[in-house]
């Protein structure tokens, strides 16, 4: 038990450290080629701190932990939206303008629907019902549609911008490989361990693909936006979540649907039900107050606190 419980906080620090570095490295290698501040943060940064979720969720779908691969990346997407967004607004208000949530607060609240809507076969098909192939395609296009639609305005809007590297070419190169390697190798560990422990301790893969890998694998994000936070540049923590939860969905669970079908529970539905309607109840005082104000942040992890309590006692 204690030799599982290191791999498992091993692996954790190998995907945090992996994909901080391979955000270094690509975010170098993007600004010798020219290519704009604004789209290094809305691609590669979303997508750097995404991949421990990638690497965990794919590893479990081609291992069969179904309830891990898809609870990972609903447990995530709510700690993302209550407890990243919730602590840096207690920290610092974060200012937030509804050309934001119009595009990509609605986008991510409509991935969410598109990933319930591949779920719910389970009502009139038990047997066959699961996130199939065609229903990752679908995911994978409308993710490729909405980069491309972001990378095409902000090329538009952009302004003119001086480029640099911070580091030699070879050696940004070798954190993008080296990052690589490390989220790999982390996912595995993660998933490894933590289904051994799920059945060590007689817990269920959806409890520990909820908790314990769905915080773990969103530590890159939660360090991001509280460090932001404290800096004064809050606005990036809300930017960071939209872009994670979004790819989560899209890109993540796309993926790992197109390698293998997901097997869906109707645990695996309401914690998706829970998802959206918290997703759209938190829109309305977003766009009131164009912030997330202290109070809403407190009242977002209140929430994370009872839905922990309701799957811990499910």
């Amino acid at each position: 038990m204690i030799l599982l419980i290191v791999c498992l906080v091993l692996g954790f620090l190998l995907l945090v450290k992996g994909a901080d570095f391979f955000v270094e490295g690509a975010s170098d290698i993007a600004r010798k080629l020219g290519i704009p501040s604004i789209i290094i943060g809305l691609t590669i940064v979303a997508l750097g701190t995404s991949l421990p979720e990638l690497a965990v969720s794919m590893t479990a779908a081609l291992k069969g932990s179904n309830d891990i691969a898809l609870g990972n990346v609903t447990g995530s997407n709510l700690m993302n939206l209550l407890v990243v967004v919730g602590l840096a607004a207690v920290i610092q208000p974060v200012p937030v303008k509804r050309s934001i949530l119009r595009r990509d607060y609605v986008m991510s609240l409509l991935m969410a629907l598109i990933m319930l809507g591949g779920a719910v076969d389970i009502f009139w098909n038990p047997d066959g019902a699961g996130i199939t192939g065609l229903d990752g395609a679908v995911l994978l296009c409308v993710t490729a549609g909405y980069m491309y639609h972001l990378i095409k305005v902000s090329v538009r809007d952009r302004t003119a911008e001086k480029f640099g590297i911070t580091r030699p070419l070879p050696v940004s190169i070798l954190f993008c490989l080296g990052g690589s390697i490390a989220i790999i190798g982390g996912g595995r560990l993660v998933v490894n361990s933590a289904t051994d422990l799920a059945y060590g301790i007689g817990m269920s893969e959806t409890l520990v693909g909820l908790t314990i890998v769905a915080i773990g694998t969103s530590l890159p994000e939660l360090v991001t936006s509280v460090v932001a936070a404290r800096k004064g540049e809050s606005e990036i923590a809300l930017g960071n979540v939209l872009g994670s939860n979004i790819l989560n969905i899209g890109f993540i669970l796309g993926a790992s649907g197109v390698i293998h079908p997901i097997a869906v529970k109707w645990e695996n539905v309401y914690d998706m039900l829970i998802l959206i309607a918290l997703t759209a109840v938190f829109f309305i005082p977003l766009w009131k107050q164009e912030r997330v104000s202290r109070a809403v942040g407190m009242a977002m992890l209140g929430c994370y606190a009872g839905y922990m309590v309701y799957i811990i006692v499910r």
